[in-house]
């Protein structure tokens, strides 16, 4: 990667409430994280592009503090999309294995069967995740070449995106002076980063509560199962905060950062909070245990319609090793203790594992992102860029990624 220093990753977290690039550098003995970066998201809502010139601005002051301090210049990156748009499904292919051994051209084969299936033209594909391979009778193989058979059968997960979003966020990066290398989606990017192999293995739900969207991943005997994203997170606390508090939205940030509880239960009677009033009005104190009665439904609402879309995936019953709670909003004191309430499973807050370099700096859920981007970005990064500065012509670029879809994940 051109960035100045050799084997250097950069993963572009674009959220609703910040835009966050982090620097990785590969060596010999794993990943480092050597820079970091942050701006105040202002162009985006729900995870999607709503302004381009202020996402673009949020997205250069984001890479200059991580090439300060990475001491680098920042050329490629790996952007993160969610939003409601974004749909997963599984699909299945089955093919005859020419020479009675499978190879490379039959994996490609039997993928491109699987993904042999109808897509409005106004969505793109984002991801094509093999889950597993059939040889003959014999199942839960994850790398069939050189096995011997005669019918070969893939399962996959199929992510989709809509296109205009897909192409927003490119434009936005382009226009800042980067290339996009891919689009990641964001919930398996911080599943890169938190889970555990032996919790995907045995089942585990992930949920990535952000600022505008709340993102599930579903990983049960190691492979992904399902995908979902809620249009609804942590912005709506704040509201919820700035309309039953009578105060400014950045006021309600702060005091929901300060203050904030999910339960009512962990907060004691006599606390206090002071809280700013609305157009130069004097400032009231009120009860802390309101504010958390404000908090509680909404947080609650937030995982029960998360609890609906693991039961309608069908796995509700695989994921033995519980709930991994992870994005900004899964800081505010009380969210594992409802979480498991409402689950019935065992909750814990995901921080990035398995990295060095400044693992202080970065040991918050609400870097999860940022940095599982990198780690996907390490594992993919002989994958030539797929998206350039400059490329107006969206179905040449789709047409040129399809072809390169066999090697993502091979």
């Amino acid at each position: 990667m051109s960035n100045g220093r050799d084997n250097l990753i950069v993963g572009l977290d674009i959220g609703t409430t910040k835009i966050c690039a982090i620097v990785g550098h590969q060596t010999e003995d794993g990943l480092d994280i050597v820079g970091i970066g942050s701006s105040p998201s202002k162009g985006m809502r729900k995870g999607m592009v709503i302004n381009i010139d202020s996402t673009v601005e949020a997205i250069r002051k984001a890479l200059s503090e991580a090439e300060l301090m990475a001491g680098c210049q920042i050329k490629n990156v790996y952007a993160g999309i969610a939003g409601g748009h974004i749909r997963g499904f599984n699909s299945q292919g089955v093919i005859a294995v020419k020479n009675r051994e499978v190879t490379d051209e039959d994996v490609r084969r039997v993928l491109d069967a699987a993904r042999a299936v109808a897509i409005p033209m106004d969505r793109e594909v984002i991801h094509t995740i093999a889950q597993e391979y059939i040889v003959d009778d014999q199942d839960g193989i994850l790398e069939p070449l050189g096995m011997c058979g005669i019918r070969l059968e893939a399962k996959v997960h199929i992510v989709t995106a809509a296109t205009a979003s897909a192409q927003n966020i490119v434009r936005s990066c382009n226009r800042a002076q980067v290339d996009v290398s891919d689009i990641v989606l964001e919930q398996l990017a911080s599943a890169e980063a938190v889970l555990s192999p032996d919790e995907k293995e045995l089942g585990v739900a992930m949920i990535d509560i952000g600022g505008g969207t709340t993102d599930l991943a579903l990983f049960i005997d190691g492979a992904i199962k399902h995908t979902a994203v809620l249009a609804l997170g942590g912005n709506h606390l704040t509201n919820d905060i700035a309309v039953g508090l009578r105060t400014p939205m950045a006021e309600a940030e702060a005091i929901k950062k300060k203050f904030g509880c999910c339960l009512t239960s962990l907060v004691g009677k006599d606390e206090t909070i002071t809280v700013p009033s609305v157009g130069g009005r004097d400032s009231r104190v009120l009860s802390r245990q309101l504010l958390a009665e404000i908090l509680e439904p909404r947080v609650e609402e937030i995982l029960t319609l998360v609890q609906r879309e693991i039961i309608k995936s069908g796995f509700e019953d695989l994921i033995a090793s519980g709930i991994v709670l992870t994005g900004g909003s899964c800081i505010l004191p009380g969210m594992p203790e409802m979480a498991e309430q409402i689950f019935n499973l065992p909750v814990r807050r995901g921080t990035p594992q398995g990295i060095g370099g400044l693992v202080d700096v970065v040991n918050s859920p609400i870097y999860s992102t940022g940095v599982g981007l990198v780690k996907f970005g390490s594992q993919h990064e002989g994958v030539a860029a797929k998206f350039k500065i400059g490329q107006e012509n969206l179905f040449d670029k789709v047409l040129r990624r399809m072809k390169e879809w066999f090697t993502e994940f091979f």
